[in-house]
């Protein structure tokens, strides 16, 4: 694989949905199970993010999609980071770090006032990564997520 300035962060294309989903379904399986809130979003990316203002992002590294993210809009400026995934084989070449930026980034050009997320502890890679980003964990409040257990904001 090349170097990280290789990497090009794209716009959501129809013709990228099955990776949106496939890139996701692989980590969820992988330390967790399945939640309705991911059918949601992973099998219909169009009307439950899109269509409400959010943004789905792609990295591609040698002419292929090796990662995804999404903001959802949670309304009043503030987005949420969700479905952020590499795929393993393109692990550790710094692209989720570039495709956490570049979703903070545009927040911030679409006016956002503020970017949370929810993970888990568990997923300590991503924790730092985001950590290394500017997001600081702040109290946890309810979420639809069972597998949940920190929340992290940034403010712009």
């Amino acid at each position: 694989m090349k170097p990280d300035d290789e990497t090009e962060i794209i716009d959501y294309d129809p013709a990228y949905r099955d990776a949106f989903r496939d890139l996701n379904l692989e980590w969820i399986e992988m330390y967790f199970k399945v939640e309705e809130p991911d059918r949601k979003a992973l099998g219909d990316p169009e009307g439950y993010i899109l269509s409400r203002g959010g943004r789905v992002f792609f990295a591609r590294y040698e002419g292929e999609v090796v990662g995804t993210c999404a903001l959802l809009n949670a309304g009043d400026g503030v987005f949420e980071l969700v479905k952020m995934a590499v795929a393993p084989r393109a692990q550790g070449k710094q692209i989720g770090k570039k495709l956490c930026l570049h979703a903070v980034e545009e927040a911030r050009r679409m006016g956002a006032r503020q970017v949370f997320l929810e993970s888990n502890t568990v997923l300590t890679p991503a924790i730092e990564l985001y950590r290394k980003a500017g997001f600081r964990q702040v109290d946890l409040i309810p979420s639809p997520y069972r597998r949940s257990n920190i929340r992290m904001q940034i403010d712009l």
